[in-house]
Formats: structure tokens, sequence, C-alpha cells
């Protein structure tokens, strides 16, 4: 199973970061939504405070967060994901078609992505344990040609321990798994899958991971398909535009919930 943060009550809606996040990604929708549904905002596997898992295929984490739900005896639920943490929740909606109500998939596309982390992977990687502090830690990052708002980012998982600093992730597995990560199962047209409730696609305005040549996978396998843009964001777009994101989500919900 993996660790959760469980909060409010009513309906569940489960909320997964992404890439190299934990489950204060998403802290900020978690607070809009508590009032009215129970939140379930989770750490995916090999990251924040949750096991490792080898390898992290789509399938077996939406596994792990099923099992978790099992055992929170939760049936049914709304799924929320932002990039890595989307195909996680469209692969919960393929998969378990049956549990997930709605699914809304923030700046993300069901398909294989070519790799685009080496920068970030070399930064990562070369960071001394003894690094001085995180003024120091960001020097580092971007030395290796990170931009900012995403070395920032990643600062987030920086954590001191008895040994020096560290990542809360586990960076091993994600280089290990990357394959998977950046890639997509539900492609072989004669047993794709497709999931036929309700689903949201929120892009970044100028995000290049949800581009027209996707929309007709997007179509075929999540028909029931609605969409929005964010202008003026990119790639993290529930951070830089919280409260646009929050609305935009938190109506999607709302109106799913009043047609049921």
């Amino acid at each position: 199973m993996v660790h959760f943060i469980d909060t409010g009550a009513g309906f569940p809606v489960v909320l997964i970061h992404g890439l190299f996040g934990d489950c204060d990604n998403l802290k900020g929708l978690g607070r809009e939504l508590e009032s009215r549904y129970r939140t379930i905002r989770v750490d995916c596997p090999n990251h924040g405070q949750s096991p490792q898992i080898s390898p992290m295929t789509y399938p077996a984490m939406a596994a792990e967060i099923i099992a978790t739900l099992d055992s929170l005896a939760i049936d049914s639920f709304y799924v929320v994901g932002h990039s890595m943490g989307g195909k996680i929740a469209m692969t919960l909606a393929l998969n378990y078609p049956e549990r997930v109500k709605a699914l809304v998939a923030a700046d993300i596309a069901p398909v294989s992505y070519p790799p685009h982390h080496d920068k970030v992977f070399a930064g990562l990687t070369s960071m001394a344990t003894d690094v001085k502090d995180r003024r120091a830690a960001l020097a580092h990052l971007l030395s290796h040609d990170i931009d900012e708002a995403t070395a920032q980012f990643l600062l987030k998982s920086l954590r001191r321990g008895d040994a020096g600093f560290g990542w809360k992730f586990n960076l091993a597995e994600l280089i290990n798994s990357y394959d998977h990560i950046v890639g997509w199962f539900n492609t072989d047209a004669s047993t794709a899958k497709a999931y036929q409730g309700p689903a949201l696609f929120v892009r970044g305005g100028d995000s290049n991971y949800v581009l027209a040549e996707y929309t007709a996978e997007v179509k075929r396998q999540f028909p029931q398909v609605s969409a929005k843009t964010i202008q003026g964001t990119g790639h993290w777009l529930h951070a830089q535009k919280p409260a646009v994101f929050n609305r935009i989500v938190s109506e999607f919900i709302d109106n799913c919930s009043a047609n049921t």
C-alpha cells in the first residue's frame, strides 16, 4: 500500500502527484475539496513515504493505490492526477472503470513520450550528500542547465538525514523504471481499453505535454472527454495558477456529483 493523507468527509476524491513529487503537491486542491469531499492525497510508489516497487509500471502503481483504497473500504471515487500521476489516474479509470466515477488528468496524455529528463537525472545523481545547504543545492542543479522553476520543485524533495542530504524519492528506481514512466501500456489496438465515464483533461497553454496530435488517442481511450486550457501556464499549471486550476477541477467534480 502507499502512504496517504486522508482529510475531509463525503464522497472520496483521490489526488495523485507527478514524477519527483509527493502528496503535498496537490495540497491546495485538497483544501479546496475537503469541505465537500473526502480527499485522499497519496505518495506514489518510490516517492515520499511510500514503499518501493520495481518496475514502476502504470498497472502496478494503480494496483498499489487500489490496495490502499481497499484497506480504507473505499469502493468508488473520483481521481485527479498531474503528469505521471495523471497517467496513474488514467490507468485506474481504464483498469478499474467500475470504481472510478470521474477522472481529471492534468497536463498529460495517454501516450508514450520521448525521454526528456536527462539533465534532471544528471543533476540529481551528481548531487553530493555533503552539499552545504539548499542554496548550494540550487546552484548545483542550475549548473546542470535545469531551469529554476524545476530546480525549486525538485528541492522540495531534498531532506537532511544522519548521513547528509538525500532525496525523498527513490532516485535509483526512477532511473531504472524511466522507460515505463514515459511510456504507456494501452496502445495495442486489438486489446486497448476505453473508459466510458466522464473525463476532464486540463492542459497548460504554454506546455508541450498535451499536443493537438494526441487528440485522437485521448478521444479513443476516453470518449466522454472534455478539455480545458489554462493560458499563461506550463506543465506546473496547478502551481502557476492554483486558483484557476482548483476552480476548474472543483467545478467538474461538483457537476459530476450533481449528476449522479
